[in-house]
């Protein structure tokens, strides 16, 4: 299961650069997460990126 950005995004664009397999991309308003591309950090770190780096917790499992 992939992750998701929420509509508490701020578009700070702390998680697009924290993702190793580029799954996330600028949308209009919010960042999105390409849920075909999102390995949820899955042999790249012990925990998602994005999760840990959102200052609004606007990541969750989607």
């Amino acid at each position: 299961m992939a992750y998701k950005i929420t509509e508490e995004c701020i578009a700070c664009g702390s998680c697009e650069a924290e993702c190793p397999v580029s799954a996330i991309s600028e949308g209009d308003p919010i960042f999105l997460i390409d849920a075909n591309t999102c390995v949820e950090c899955e042999g790249h770190y012990d925990a998602p990126r994005c999760v840990e780096t959102c200052p609004v917790e606007a990541c969750v499992k989607a």
